[in-house]
């Protein structure tokens, strides 16, 4: 459950904001945007929206809204709120007629707890390597990038992106898994 600091009249959890959204309480509501915008706008570059990312974000708080009132209360908004996200970006990928491109911005995936970070050269090895895996995933096969993003690059749990891919929790390990290892496998070929 995320929480947020307690001010007038903004709810402090994902529970108090959908029992007042659900009552009619449109600030309450535009806190699960403000909580959820940020994310829901990487979740949707990472599985290819790319530039579109707003529109799909934008489109999936919507139908979030529309269809709160079906949102089973004792289970996890954010997962829920992602699976949307995921489905319109689907439905966008698909309508383009063409295979999706993650997109991601370098500034999004900066190194944590890098020493050196200012050394000219660290940064230009750290940039280097990003670029490289960042092309690496991009080459993977659409259902194995899916998980593999949602997983590492969106730090969801194996049951958020089951939850968010609409997948069992044991396909989401499996491709996860060959991702894994096509990435592996594309390292060593770079290394040799």
């Amino acid at each position: 459950m995320e929480s947020v600091g307690t001010s007038e009249g903004v709810p402090t959890d994902d529970d108090e904001a959908i029992a007042r959204s659900l009552a009619g309480d449109l600030s309450a509501y535009e806190a699960l945007v403000t909580r959820y915008s940020a994310l829901a706008h990487r979740t949707a570059a990472m599985l290819g929206a790319g530039d579109e990312a707003e529109d799909v974000v934008q489109e999936a708080f919507v139908k979030a809204y529309r269809h709160l009132a079906t949102f089973r209360r004792d289970s996890p908004f954010r997962p829920w709120l992602l699976r949307i996200v995921a489905n319109e970006t689907h439905n966008l990928t698909r309508s383009r007629g063409r295979r999706a491109e993650l997109t991601v911005r370098l500034t999004g995936l900066t190194p944590q707890g890098t020493d050196g970070a200012g050394d000219p050269e660290h940064v230009a090895v750290a940039v280097d390597r990003r670029t490289r895996l960042l092309d690496a995933v991009r080459t993977l096969p659409e259902r194995e990038r899916h998980a593999v993003v949602c997983r590492y690059f969106l730090q969801l749990s194996e049951a958020e992106t089951a939850q968010v891919l609409d997948l069992p929790v044991g396909t989401v390990k499996s491709r996860t898994s060959r991702g894994l290892a096509r990435l592996r496998e594309e390292a060593d070929r770079d290394l040799t």
